[in-house]
């Protein structure tokens, strides 16, 4: 039978390869459910009727036979595509190959008959070689089931998924492998493997996370950044949990190996260990293991230089990777002008490494994964890698997912997958040529499975034979990928029968001689610590204010719309209200008071980022940064059309996520260290969904590794009757980590306190001292009275660590009690107090700074009051909760013989609040009560 006789039904004939697989798909499901199919392909279908001209179930006698052999080619070629996976050549321990799946006879097919069909038909993107249908077939099994196998069919754009199956077919994707090209990639598995073994002679027993069984990870990363460099990037980001991490600083960040020598033998070298993580005890901070610490390499290719980055990261593996993404939109960002910053993809790429028990197992994954195509968060799209060995610690996969491969999760969110056999190094770095061009072709993630083994334990210490005693007979009788791939290029004659040895041993000679410099500098004991405290300035006393001219000229700036903007009316009212915000006194509530913060810092030059569930409204509506015209639902933002705007304003409302979006806004921060960036959490109680980065990250990462951040972090907190989840910010968290002044945790009570608190915080970015600042936000507060402020107190001075309450205490010698509270209940109080008949005997002082704790000012309180009896520390929380048994050991520390230090408060509790609101009001005003009277003692804590 000629092949120029086989012909599909007029209609279908414009279909072949994998468009023609697509739409048999389509039509299988037409079938089904004609509804279920997009309504031109229904109508397609409708007319022309199933491919062969008659009812598709009916197999046509003789005539019809070569078309019907077409379909069913079609048919086959497409599971091929679709599932070749499942029997491809990826595993290097295990056998997954079957010659069941794609059988001929499974699709009434015969060599014959395939012969007679046009390759084209099948595959038109194949090499020349494939002349026919059968050839087309084999070509398909070939490039779909060997040591490569792709899943594309969850990517649902026809442009995508058409380009990945031309790329594949065609096979352009493969570099042009030439015999100097794989001498290198030999020398650098020489290199990658050859460290490995000298580490574990050399320092055994001793914990390093090797790479081995994935060797290929290397070359991979190195042909990742070699390309993106070239195309124009200035910054790629890696991001990895700590299994080869050691090797990756060697050989892809240029991490001396004397310095990692002098890591595992005790010897830190100031002068060969320049930051501050690494360094260590011997400057009085922290420190962490090796294998959590990062680095930067400048590098240069051709005309070209860049910066490679290995983000720091602990042992919560995955958690690293939001801060990655962070860091890359970071450096994407031009926030030079007013308005949104200019965004340019291309500046930066991200790379994420995971393990293969981690990615489906844990959810800021997914959660990452979720903000790759949101605007306030792409990164242009990020090559993710599954470091694959097949096991977690000691659970094995079928204990660890659901799935059948641990890549599936990111078929959710449509990103291509592509598998790899790690014992081959030419198809790994194949497979990331794919993926870096995917990626820069379409700006969105692409996923390697990169599928090898663990040679040891899941660290050098532990017996994996006591867990997976067959795994572990087949990978101890397993060759090494340096070794497979030093016989194939044996047998090509591309290096002679003992060049690899040679190779082998000239690299541990080299090593030997830089470990014999360094391993006589050991360490013998621990000087004197130099904590942080005593060498970072402190921040009080920094000037804030803005003249009131400027103010209120950036004010009435704010409240001038385009003519054609039609704000929500009964939005309008209340923004109208501000218009007398600088008459006579002037009264500036909470959200005015942040607005104009913002508005100063920009004209300063400082950009702002502000990332939240609802922070372009505001969660308790009031903050009204984003207008939406209300017939037509356009944005306009007037703090980007600000005249007076010298940066960029960036306000995005967060996708439902709390620890990924932190994550993300810490690493932003720490890449772009000029800007203010905030996150806000809708409620207070929320934040603790990003727990981890705030214990690992935000708390601890200039200790541990000297990085700098300045996040803002704004956390709604209030007892106010709405139950345990919308109560407590969880200030005692904060707190609890608070130590060698690791940030600043305020809990303000007026709209100037607020202002100048921002603006403070502006103020040290790029700094040295800047830390980190952690505020208890207002709720109902937030159009409370008592909160509002005058002009003039924006206009001048500073922020305060403490207040002290107007109206009470006129005669300083009278006072017996001085109430020591803060936020929320410095305002039930001073609201309360306005009733005392008495006002001389009690005193009440807000503690607008909690950490650092404000001695200086206590201690000059004191000196003021001499007659006092009390010290009372009164709080909305339950005892084991909020300030209480932090400030505890500060009050006794500064208080005099005779002065008792009494609590006032909620007893101790395990839910934050009480869920009944008249149960709440009760106490609370009890709470109040206590804390105004003299005659009250201090409540038990149980």
């Amino acid at each position: 039978m000629s092949t120029s006789n086989v012909q599909l039904d007029e209609g279908w004939s414009q279909f072949h390869g994998p468009n023609l697989g697509y739409v048999l798909e389509m039509y299988d499901l037409y079938t089904e459910d004609p509804e279920a199919v997009d309504g031109e392909l229904r109508q397609f279908f409708e007319k022309w009727g199933a491919p062969s001209g008659k009812d598709e179930q009916e197999k046509p006698s003789q005539g019809g036979g070569d078309v019907f052999a077409a379909v069913q080619a079609a048919k086959l070629a497409d599971d091929i595509r679709r599932n070749g996976h499942l029997i491809a050549d990826i595993s290097p321990v295990e056998d997954r190959r079957s010659e069941e799946l794609f059988k001929l006879e499974n699709y009434q097919l015969s060599e014959e008959a395939l012969k007679a069909i046009p390759a084209e038909l099948l595959t038109p993107d194949a090499p020349g070689s494939v002349k026919n249908g059968l050839d087309a077939v084999n070509h398909l099994k070939k490039v779909y089931s060997s040591a490569l196998a792709f899943e594309f069919n969850q990517v649902h754009d026809l442009e995508e998924r058409q380009w990945l199956f031309k790329m594949v077919e065609s096979e352009e994707y493969r570099p042009a492998f030439t015999e100097e090209m794989r001498k290198d990639l030999l020398s650098r598995l020489n290199h990658v493997e050859g460290f490995e073994h000298f580490l574990h002679k050399t320092f055994v027993g001793q914990k390093r996370f090797s790479i081995e069984g994935l060797d290929a990870m290397v070359p991979m990363l190195d042909d990742a950044v070699k390309e993106s460099v070239q195309d124009g990037a200035k910054n790629v980001m890696i991001g990895m949990a700590h299994r080869g991490r050691l090797n990756v600083l060697a050989h892809v960040l240029g991490k001396p190996y004397d310095i990692i020598f002098s890591e595992f033998v005790d010897a830190p070298n100031k002068d060969l260990v320049p930051s501050e993580g690494s360094v260590g005890i011997n400057y009085g901070w922290t420190g962490d293991v090796k294998y959590h610490l990062g680095a930067d390499r400048e590098i240069e290719e051709q005309e070209d230089t860049a910066t490679v980055t290995l983000a720091n990261n602990p042992s919560h593996l995955e958690f690293v990777n939001p801060v990655v993404e962070g860091f890359a939109r970071a450096v994407q960002d031009d926030r030079s002008s007013a308005g949104y910053p200019e965004h340019d993809q291309s500046k930066a790429m991200a790379i994420l490494i995971h393990g293969d028990a981690a990615f489906p197992g844990q959810g800021i994954v997914a959660e990452t994964l979720n903000l790759s195509q949101l605007t306030g968060y792409a990164t242009g799209g990020t090559i993710h890698v599954i470091a694959n060995n097949k096991i977690g610690f000691t659970t094995s996969s079928h204990d660890s997912r659901s799935t059948n491969y641990a890549s599936d999760l990111a078929k959710g969110f449509e990103v291509p997958v592509i598998h790899v056999n790690a014992d081959h190094p030419e198809a790994c770095v194949a497979a990331m040529h794919l993926a870096y061009e995917y990626r820069k072709r379409f700006s969105k993630d692409v996923l390697i499975d990169l599928i090898g083994y663990r040679r040891y334990g899941h660290n050098e210490m532990d017996e994996p034979a006591a867990t997976q005693p067959k795994l572990y007979k087949n990978i101890r009788a397993h060759k090494t990928a340096y070794e497979l791939y030093s016989e194939r290029l044996q047998e090509k004659g591309i290096i002679g029968e003992n060049e690899g040895k040679e190779m082998r041993q000239k690299l541990l000679d080299d090593l030997q001689n830089k470990y014999e410099e360094i391993k006589t500098n050991k360490r013998e004991s621990i000087g004197e610590m130099n904590p942080p405290e005593q060498v970072v300035k402190r921040l009080d006393n920094i000037e804030t204010g803005v003249d009131r001219e400027t103010l209120s000229q950036i004010n009435d700036e704010l409240l001038k719309f385009p003519e054609e903007f039609n704000v929500f009316p009964k939005l309008k009212k209340i923004l109208q209200r501000r218009e007398r915000a600088f008459e006579g006194e002037g009264a500036i509530d909470w959200a005015l008071g942040e607005t104009l913060a913002f508005a100063t810092i920009l004209h300063d030059g400082k950009p702002i980022r502000l990332t939240g569930q609802d922070s372009e409204r505001g969660t308790f509506s009031q903050r009204h940064l984003v207008l939406h015209d209300h017939e037509t639902s356009e944005k306009y933002s007037p703090l980007h059309r600000m005249h007076h705007a010298n940066a960029s304003f960036a306000i995005h409302n967060s996708p439902l996520s709390e620890a990924a979006v932190v994550g993300f806004e810490y690493g932003y921060t720490v890449h772009a260290p000029e800007t203010l960036t905030i996150w806000e959490a809708q409620y207070g109680d929320f934040s603790n969904g990003a727990q981890v980065i705030f214990d690992q990250f935000v708390a601890a990462g200039r200790a541990k590794w000297g990085q700098k951040s300045g996040l803002v972090l704004l956390l709604p907190h209030g007892y106010e009757g709405q139950g345990p989840e919308h109560s407590s910010g969880r200030a005692e968290r904060f707190l609890q980590l608070a130590a060698e002044n690791n940030w600043h945790v305020a809990n303000v009570t007026s709209a100037a306190q607020y202002f100048h608190l921002l603006r403070r915080q502006a103020s040290i970015l790029g700094k040295d001292e800047v830390r980190p600042l952690v505020v208890m936000t207002p709720k109902s507060l937030l159009r409370n009275s008592n909160v509002i402020s005058k002009a003039d107190e924006l206009a001048s001075g500073s922020f305060q660590p403490i207040l002290e309450q107007q109206g009470l205490a006129e005669n300083p010698e009278n006072v017996k009690r001085i109430v020591f509270t803060t936020g929320k209940l410095a305002i039930d109080l001073a609201e309360a107090a306005e009733d005392l008949e008495d006002k001389d005997t009690v005193h009440v002082v807000r503690v607008e700074e909690i950490y650092p704790f404000p001695k200086e000012q206590v201690k000059t309180l004191k000196e003021k009051y001499p007659n006092v009896t009390e010290w009372v520390w009164a709080q909305e929380e339950p005892s084991n909760m909020g300030a209480w048994h932090y400030v505890l050991p500060n009050l006794k520390e500064l208080a005099d013989d005779g002065v008792d230090v009494l609590y006032i408060g909620r007893r101790r509790r395990s839910a934050p609040a009480e869920g009944d609101p008249k149960a709440h009001k009760k106490d609370q005003q009890k709470i109040i009560e206590d804390a105004l009277s003299v005659n009250s003692e201090g409540r038990e804590e149980e």
